[in-house]
């Protein structure tokens, strides 16, 4: 196989050339063949296989702007072609790509009576019953939330009306809480095995673009993301495996230190999943854990059945939100003017700095074209995430600038006040002392400051002006103000409200020390008319299951810790990859 890197195309060119198709998935590929037999001197009936690997954006020479590829191709002489391109150093002989589809053969499930079971239908759970299912193996898949399109309708009457449903919300419910954000695929992970890529084409497979597979920054964009799920869900029933909605892990049956069952409940009256199922029990010894960064009563049940977790560091802050024709302007220069005649994608950034008091802040989850949405799960706390459509066309760009907390200095930040919420009871369960000691103190705090959120809003989504975030509480207006042309693209109700005041004082200005370096580098970014929306502070677990190298606890054989919620992932592709990996270890077992 023959790989050309670095094909670069401006793109004015290879807009004319598309005839203002900029989607055009087969005119694209044409275009770039014809590009490769030029450039390469190669014959094109010699060129087989011929397909797009990378896809990205160069806008560092400003005002001119390009398409940058790589593609792949098999080729008749190959010998011959790099001979004659020995020069060019950005055609080489590659092996062939590993394909993870070599995995999947089908095995025979020992005849135990045991099932499979997969705690959580977010990316992680979702993926691992995937492959599960590929192979024959007939997995439960149990979520605590609704399927998709129960969910979505709660979802949006808990925006418009602020009625919250604990149990099926932005959080919990089938696609996890990556179904209601940006939908964005990208991930650092290498793709040694091919696994990335086939997540990647199930994605295509089930609904999602074509250019998902090969753009530097892939991006599904929610609306679409929920049709591939539900795509993905009917195709696994086919082949045997089993949804069990509305109903939440209550219990592990452990014994000698290996899982032999686990119980569980319904979360609402009537529930016909699990009546079909018609037991509350399940003899298990393969227990996949993907349940979310959200689920925190879950987290206390595996703490009081003995699985070894430890706290880890995360990152809290808010969303900041500007006009998508500023960062545009900042990102494409000239052609952002042209941006709707040459159909440019929204532009996006990535801004790393650092604190007064030397911690890093940073951008995260950049949603171009997007809407900030109340992500709540828990009665009296609010908590806010970024979401965007497949068209990225709100008109507005939001990201989260989020500053670095180690849990290691929260003790004192902490009181008896900040044990557990029970969301239906308001019980506090745990004394001062045990608060200032447990591996809770991560989720303790994020709770903390998500009631803290709720207060200044009143329940509602608190946004701020940038221009009042930076002045001392005392001086800010709490008035509405007239937001200018920037006005807030949220779902959910929103107040204008004194989002600082919510926050510790050493995270708002780390936040603000963000802002400022981050408007030296992309002009407009700290203006005054941006506006500040809290709080953003689940951007990761705030503890790790701990497993071995066998994908299993450390303290319970036969349960799977997997994806963001156990500590192993920190986005949509890396956590269902990490989903992959554990059940291959399932598999190998």
């Amino acid at each position: 196989m023959i790989r050309y890197n670095q094909i670069k195309i401006e793109y004015s060119k290879l807009y004319d050339n598309l005839a203002g198709d900029i989607t055009n998935d087969r005119a694209e590929k044409a275009y770039l063949l014809a590009i490769v037999v030029d450039e390469l001197a190669a014959d094109p009936d010699s060129i087989h296989s011929f397909r797009i690997l990378k896809r990205s954006i160069d806008a560092r020479r400003k005002p001119e702007i390009y398409y940058v590829y790589a593609v792949l191709f098999a080729y008749d002489d190959e010998e011959r072609l790099l001979k004659k391109n020995k020069n060019n150093k950005n055609v080489m002989h590659i092996d062939k790509i590993p394909l993870y589809e070599s995995r999947l053969r089908p095995i025979r499930k020992p005849d135990d009576g045991k099932e499979i079971v997969v705690i959580g239908a977010g990316p992680a759970g979702l993926f691992a019953a995937y492959a599960l299912t590929l192979r024959g193996l007939r997995p439960i898949l149990i979520e605590r939330g609704a399927p998709m399109e129960e969910r979505v309708e709660t979802v949006e009457r808990f925006w418009n009306e602020g009625r919250l449903n604990s149990e099926s919300n932005v959080c919990f419910g089938e696609g996890g809480a990556g179904t209601f954000s940006d939908g964005k695929l990208n991930s650092g992970v290498k793709d040694k095995d091919g696994s990335k890529r086939f997540i990647l084409e199930t994605f295509v497979r089930y609904g999602a673009a074509k250019g998902v597979i090969y753009d530097a920054l892939p991006h599904v964009g929610t609306d679409v993301l929920r049709s591939v799920v539900v795509n993905m869900r009917h195709d696994m029933m086919k082949f045997g495996c089993r949804f069990l909605f509305h109903t939440k892990l209550v219990g592990l049956d452990i014994r000698d230190g290996k899982l032999e069952g686990i119980n569980i409940e319904s979360t609402v009256g009537n529930n016909p999943y699990l009546d079909e199922f018609g037991s509350k029990y399940i003899e298990t010894s393969d227990l996949v854990l993907a349940i979310g960064h959200s689920a925190l009563d879950t987290y206390e049940l595996l703490n009081e059945k003995g699985l070894e977790m430890i706290p880890k560091a995360f990152a809290v802050g808010v969303r900041v939100q500007h006009l998508q024709s500023d960062i545009d302007l900042a990102q494409y220069g000239d052609y952002a003017g042209d941006g709707q005649a040459y159909r440019l994608p929204a532009a996006n950034y990535k801004l790393t700095g650092t604190t007064s008091d030397g911690r890093g802040v940073y951008s995260f989850c950049m949603c171009p074209g997007g809407y900030v949405v109340n992500s709540s799960s828990e009665h009296e706390g609010l908590v806010v995430n970024g979401m965007s459509d497949a068209a990225r066309d709100s008109g507005y760009a939001n990201g989260a600038i989020v500053v670095q907390v180690d849990p290691n200095t929260l003790k004192e930040q902490l009181s008896e006040e900040d044990g557990f919420y029970q969301a239906e009871e308001g019980s506090e369960i745990q004394d001062s002392e045990e608060l200032k000691n447990d591996i809770f103190i991560g989720a303790r705090y994020q709770r903390k400051l998500e009631r803290a959120m709720y207060k200044v809003g009143d329940g509602q989504i608190p946004v701020q002006r940038y221009s009042d975030f930076k002045k001392t509480t005392d001086d800010v207006d709490k008035s509405v103000h007239g937001l200018s042309n920037n006005q807030p693209a949220v779902k959910g109700r929103w107040v204008y409200a004194d989002v600082k005041s919510a926050l510790p004082e050493d995270i708002s200005q780390g936040v603000i020390d963000g802002i400022e370096q981050f408007g030296k580098k992309i002009k407009g970014f700290s203006d005054d008319d941006v506006l500040v929306i809290g709080v953003e502070s689940r951007t990761s677990a705030p503890l790790r299951i701990v497993r071995d190298e066998t994908m299993q606890s450390t303290t319970v054989r036969g349960v799977y810790p997997c994806g963001e919620g156990a500590g192993y992932a920190g986005g949509i592709l890396s956590a269902a990859i990490d989903g992959l990996k554990v059940a291959q270890a399932i598999c190998e077992k």
